[in-house]
């Protein structure tokens, strides 16, 4: 799911760089602040509030609620990518240092603390590079700090001494080849030197199993300890010296585990031990050779563990064992075959192909902790972690919630350990759109689960409008606008239905579509974006409609376009009203029966473009009213007949450029105006005279930049008002360096 959502982020990043103007709605209105507010100087740190998994579009603020919008699937605490759980509720131990990266391998440490390794650089707040000890008072230690140059994917502990393997050439110290051996004390790296090899720009050691006087190593090698080994190999924990032992894979090893005299091997083969093996087997420990035992799988095996008579698989997969089965199976020891055991998890689809996994498996009594890329498992909703029961394969209640995959677990006493690529777990599912507690910052229950993304807002009474690209919202279908209940999540009976684009031609696609800017005032509900109809009438790119029934007036400025169903160049991007006169702004050529070019003023009873026309020659994503001006951001370089990067202010009665000039050397995608204070979103490094990224305050008379300074780590697509807090919303990742993700909440110093 996540995974889905990071892949829009970098299409959307650069189809934009392309031109094709894709980033969404950015509504701001002159809010009337109380005059403390005005005056109130903004902390440049967020306060405390959930992030989302994806981008966030539009943000809309209503007395203690906050309503967001967006690309998002999830909403949560930014907790890092490895977190202790406890067994009892799988909620997060009160103390533990975040983790900046990803966490690929977990190894308890025997005292309640633990090793991580993966592909990070900083473990709470302490610069730590791939590798940490974790103490059991949660906090780092400082002691031991290996350094590994390059990712480790894998542990394990024997007594006073910590395996590692991975991708790495330095750890501990010494020069190391994927593999080494380092005090668990002081975090050295022993005399121990098995150095692996591996074909050139692929190379990595990936699981490490310890059984009797064995350390058993898979990945993708051809050589370790001494001699040819090809993917798996067993060595001499003492001496780093390769047995005897060669089952000789003929494709990477991803997974070991152990039982008695068997070795099980999972991974992407198609023989070891000198037989015929698709992707999983079960290799003698004393020959190497392979048993008989042939669950024949029918994709990737990335995880094993063993309880009893059962061994567990996990990986990308649709058949195992002689039956059919997703991504997890359970396979009797004594004949490979499938066991009636059938969490089937699911959910995740790209491009119509099924593309979840299960990557990490850990197993306790009678249960089976499971990590990977799912949204659903053991008959119940779980994200990528769960608890399934070892005796029938349902899911327990144990349900943490991560926002990306979990690729390493581990138990331990009470605990259990989760690493991945995920920042969050313990939040919630929320599908493009939620309210948050202002107060908290925590998402309310109020769920109207969009099936699209929701790019714009707009609140009126006991409603709040919702535009998007979605076809089914609150419980029922809409296509791309609805209206929602403020108090229960569910669509109300208007339902103006936006038509959905036609298809791609030549490669060009729509971005962005649907309806991508609403506003209301008094009884009717302006709505923009990319459509030909809606209201039950044909209207290109925009349209009134009556709040009460949902269809459209007779108002119908008829923005220009050359094809009314593939010039993806004609849209509106933002709308705003103000008395007798709708602002509209976005890319397109006329409007209104007028020459227009991308931005417009129109009169709400004809629809006719009144004389006002500033002109730019770039298109316009933001606007905001003030008495005394209309502030427009977007692309372009000119406006009001003034050079003017990106971010203006004009004459709301002709239309021309005034003196104020914030020159922003990037696109300006949001605006909000409160008092004196203009702030802006977007894209850029520079405004008003000063370095700002992405988020900035601007001086509503001079233009400059205040000393306000949030460094936002990403796109800022929606700026609101909640009392004297201002909140940001966008496709960044982090706030003043340290991780944000989504949403940010600012408020008024001490």
């Amino acid at each position: 799911m996540a995974s889905v959502v990071r892949l829009r982020w970098v299409m959307r990043e650069r189809l934009g760089r392309a031109g094709l103007n894709v980033l969404a709605v950015a509504l701001a209105w002159l809010c009337v602040l109380p005059a403390w507010a005005h005056a109130s100087v903004l902390s440049s740190a967020p306060s405390a509030t959930w992030g989302t998994d994806g981008a966030v579009s539009s943000v809309v603020a209503a007395g203690k609620l906050v309503y967001i919008g967006g690309a998002f699937d999830y909403i949560g605490p930014y907790t890092g990518s490895a977190v202790p759980l406890t067994v009892r509720h799988g909620s997060a131990v009160a103390r533990f240092p975040k983790v900046d990266g990803s966490v690929f391998a977990v190894a308890p440490d025997g005292k309640g603390g633990y090793y991580i390794g993966g592909s990070f650089s900083r473990v709470g707040g302490v610069a730590r590079a791939n590798l940490a000890h974790v103490q059991a008072n949660g906090s780092v230690d400082l002691a031991w700090n290996p350094h590994a140059n390059s990712t480790v994917r894998a542990l394990a502990l024997w007594g006073s001494t910590l395996y590692a393997g991975g991708q790495f050439s330095s750890i501990g110290g010494r020069a190391r080849n994927l593999i080494a051996a380092l005090s668990a004390r002081t975090g050295l790296a022993t005399r121990w030197n098995a150095n692996a090899r591996g074909p050139r720009g692929y190379s990595g050691v990936y699981a490490l199993v310890l059984s009797g006087s064995s350390l058993y190593v898979g990945g993708e090698i051809t050589s370790i300890g001494g001699r040819v080994r090809h993917y798996v190999a067993a060595l001499d924990p003492g001496t780093g010296r390769a047995t005897r032992w060669n089952p000789g894979a003929s494709g990477v090893v991803y997974a070991l585990a152990t039982s008695r005299s068997t070795v099980y091997a999972g991974g992407i083969f198609f023989s070891i031990g000198g037989q015929r093996r698709d992707n999983i087997a079960a290799l003698s420990a004393a020959t190497g050779r392979a048993s008989a035992w042939n669950p024949d799988v029918s994709g990737i095996v990335y995880a094993l563990a063993v309880s009893g008579s059962t061994v567990y698989a996990g990986g990308a997969f649709t058949s195992i064992g002689g039956q059919t089965r997703t991504n997890i199976a359970a396979l009797a020891a004594s004949s490979g075959r499938a066991t009636p055991w059938n969490p089937n998890p699911g959910g995740i689809v790209f491009a119509d192909t099924p593309a979840g996994f299960v990557s990490a498996l850990a197993v306790s009594g009678q249960t089976v902790y499971v990590g990977g890329y799912f949204t659903s498992i053991g008959g119940q909703a779980r994200n990528n972690i769960a608890a399934l029961d070892a005796r029938v394969g349902d899911a327990t209640a144990w349900n943490p919630t991560a926002d990306a995959d979990v690729d390493a677990l581990a138990v331990s006493r009470s605990i259990v350990y989760a690493g991945g690529s995920f920042t969050s777990i313990g939040g919630v599912v929320r599908s493009h759109i939620a309210a948050l507690d202002a107060s908290t910052g925590h998402p309310t229950s109020w769920n109207p689960n969009a099936d699209g993304t929701v790019d714009a807002l707009a609140l009126s009474g006991s409603t709040l409008y919702a535009g998007g690209s979605f076809t089914s919202i609150g419980g029922a279908a809409r296509t791309q606008i609805a209206a929602l209940n403020l108090s229960t999540g569910q669509a109300t009976g208007w339902n103006p239905g936006a038509n959905l684009p036609a298809p791609c031609v030549s490669e060009k696609c729509p971005p962005s579509f649907g309806v991508l800017a609403l506003a209301v005032s008094g009884s009717t509900v302006y709505a923009g974006g990319y459509f030909t109809s809606i209201g039950g009438q044909l209207r290109n790119r925009i349209a009134a409609l009556d709040t009460t029934t949902g269809a459209a007036t007779a108002w119908d400025p008829n923005l220009a376009g050359s094809d009314a169903f593939y010039d993806f160049d004609e849209y509106v991007d933002a709308l705003a009203v103000s008395g007798r006169t709708v602002y509209v702004g976005g890319g397109f050529t006329s409007m209104g029966g007028q020459a227009r070019n991308n931005i417009a003023a129109l009169d709400p009873a004809t629809a006719s473009a009144t004389a006002w026309n500033p002109n730019p020659d770039g298109t316009v994503r933001a606007l905001a009213l003030s008495g005394s001006a209309v502030y427009a951001g977007g692309s372009f370089r000119s406006i009001g007949g003034a050079a003017r990067r990106r971010i203006g202010a004009l004459d709301p009665a002709t239309g021309t450029a005034t003196a104020w000039n914030p020159n922003a050397n990037g696109d300006v995608d949001a605006l909000a105006v409160s008092g004196q204070t203009v702030y802006a979103g977007g894209s850029f490094t520079s405004i008003g005279g000063h370095r700002r990224e992405n988020l900035a305050a601007l001086d509503a008379m001079t233009g400059q930049a205040t000393v306000w300074n949030p460094n936002a780590g990403g796109n800022v697509d929606a700026l609101a008002f909640s009392g004297p807090a201002v909140y940001a919303a966008g496709g960044f990742g982090s706030i003043g360096g340290h991780p944000q993700q989504g949403l940010a909440a600012f408020r008024p110093l001490p």
